[in-house]
């Protein structure tokens, strides 16, 4: 009898299934700081434990793409093991701080699968959620992705798409920091809510050149077990003949390079939208600029600001090109990434 995980391939799915997924991860102090060396990341709020407990927090926070990123590669072997691609997000909410001595699990419903008109591969909706030692929902959201087909003969399922809203309604939007005592010098940022416009793009200038070390390394933190980052000999007859770098590498490298514009945009609220628009291999170089899309007033001391990221590479961010003259996304660009950030207000 076979013992080793293969993995689920598309036919293994069925709307309405629920994955708890192995294994609860403890993260600890040194998670902070290899994420914080893998990435760059310089928001205030993940960097020091003084600036963090004077602006409400009890101690120095994990940064929540940390936590997101854990809580996927949990799901990796049930879901996306056998992935061709990871294709999108949606509906993703941060709803509590996560701390060192915090332990991660997850647990996904299937709420979508749609076979391709090839028969070879199909997508597969899920809502993920994320929780701690205490059974505490941490953070949520929804991601769909590519599967390979086990038997191509296999009879395609009821196709079910499920419906999900544009971006999460700026009223569910809680921070878990009062923002009350920020300090701007400190915080390496001196523009607040008041002083950004629907509309204005920030070109974050800063480039940063992904070493094949280290978006392995990054993949393993977070315990994300998909071939297609690990297996270079598996890749060999694969679309690209070699591995992909994990497009939640390039979220993070995306974010930590908005620090240069965004630098008291600090806290992460939610995921309205994401999607890996192009493939990054290693060696080429990621850099990133922002849109404004909206701004919500949440309390006396903090907004929200709706900020499209977009990721690209071996190009000058400065043309803020995201799609081309036929409506796809112009050549380049690698991350579409829609979010809520929370900043302090004057």
């Amino acid at each position: 009898m076979a013992k080793s995980i293969t993995g689920n391939f598309f036919e293994d799915f069925s709307v309405g299934m629920e994955l708890r997924h192995a294994t609860p991860l403890t993260l600890s102090e040194g998670d902070i700081s290899l994420y914080r060396g893998l990435t760059g990341s310089r928001h205030a709020l993940y960097s020091s434990e003084t600036i963090a407990r004077a602006n409400g927090y009890d101690r120095l926070p994990v940064d929540p793409l940390l936590a997101f990123h854990v809580v996927f590669g949990k799901t990796v072997p049930d879901i996306s093991l056998n992935a061709v691609a990871n294709l999108g997000y949606a509906d993703g909410r941060f709803l509590r701080a996560v701390y060192p001595g915090d332990t991660l699990r997850a647990v996904s419903e299937v709420i979508g699968l749609k076979e391709n008109s090839s028969g070879k591969t199909g997508v597969v909706y899920v809502r993920t959620r994320g929780l701690n030692q205490n059974d505490e929902d941490v953070l949520s959201f929804v991601r769909w992705v590519m599967v390979d087909k086990k038997d191509t003969a296999s009879p395609p399922p009821m196709a079910v798409v499920p419906t999900l809203p544009n971006n999460v309604d700026p009223s569910h939007l809680q921070p878990t920091g009062d923002y009350k005592h920020w300090d701007d010098e400190l915080a390496g940022a001196r523009h607040r809510f008041e002083d950004f416009e629907i509309g204005e793009k920030i070109d974050h200038m800063d480039g940063m050149t992904i070493e094949e070390a280290e978006h392995q390394i990054a993949t393993r933190l977070y315990q994300n077990t998909a071939r297609v980052h690990f297996n270079a000999f598996a890749q060999i007859d694969k679309r690209f003949g070699k591995r992909l770098v994990y497009g939640g590498v390039v979220i993070s490298l995306g974010r930590a390079l908005s620090f240069n514009g965004l630098g008291n945009a600090a806290e992460l609220l939610a995921v309205n939208s994401g999607t890996h628009a192009g493939p990054i291999f290693a060696r080429e170089t990621v850099f990133a600029w922002s849109e404004v899309l909206d701004k919500v007033e949440l309390t006396e001391t903090a907004g929200a600001l709706r900020l499209r990221l977009v990721a690209v590479k071996d190009q000058d961010p400065g043309q803020f090109a995201l799609f081309d003259d036929t409506g796809k996304y112009a050549k380049g660009v690698c991350l579409d990434f829609d979010y809520w950030a929370a900043i302090p207000r004057r």
